[in-house]
């Protein structure tokens, strides 16, 4: 695969996990094991970004992140890549065009934290991303309320799955979300960054 992406057979369910990984950490991996399991997914691939647009300062060295989520991110069914940064896309509905593009023997679902989907309606093109792909919510602390009030789950609330269908997302035709519960760590990227343990180096 061109980009340093893995080999998939056709028709393969891969979940997609974006974002700065500024640091990598438990929770990532954590939520990354999950999404595996409660998704029946094939592989997961995280995409370290660039950097958040929604976001004014800037990460780490990209390849600082790289190499840090590599060392805490072992398992065979994961990988981690820099494609937005070889193709030069800056926004998901960006970056999911191009793949869909190089992939299109690829069944593609993107994840993210419950806090991320009570503000995806302020992400560029929110509406294209719900129609190009499925998308696997899991929950973390003190944001499921909000996940389940917020702009983007009112819009789509038809395209959510039934929890026992949850397993079924990857082959779900897009719009279709679904709503994982789940216990989770507490720890997060910015949480690293103020206790100094983190530098931009």
């Amino acid at each position: 695969m061109p980009y340093g992406l893995p080999y998939v057979a056709r028709g393969q369910k891969i979940g997609l996990l974006g974002g700065s990984f500024d640091p990598p950490h438990a929770g990532h991996v954590h939520i990354t094991k999950e999404a595996l399991k409660r998704f029946d997914l094939d592989q997961v691939w995280w995409l370290v970004s660039p950097g958040n647009p929604l976001k004014d300062r800037g990460p780490a060295k990209l390849a600082r992140r790289m190499a840090a989520a590599r060392e805490i991110m072992d398992h065979p069914r994961v990988h981690i890549c820099d494609f937005e940064s070889q193709v030069g896309t800056r926004y998901t509905a960006e970056t999911l065009a191009v793949l869909q593009g190089k992939c299109p023997q690829v069944r593609f679902v993107w994840l993210m934290g419950a806090d991320n989907l009570a503000q995806f309606h302020r992400w560029k093109d929110w509406q294209e991303i719900m129609a190009r792909v499925p998308v696997g919510v899991l929950a973390r602390p003190g944001d499921r309320i909000a996940a389940r009030t917020a702009k983007a789950a009112q819009v789509f609330r038809q395209a959510r799955l039934h929890p026992g269908q949850n397993r079924l997302l990857g082959q779900a035709p897009a719009p279709a979300w679904a709503f994982v519960n789940m216990p989770m760590r507490s720890i997060s990227s910015s949480q690293i960054r103020e206790n100094g343990s983190w530098s931009k180096g």
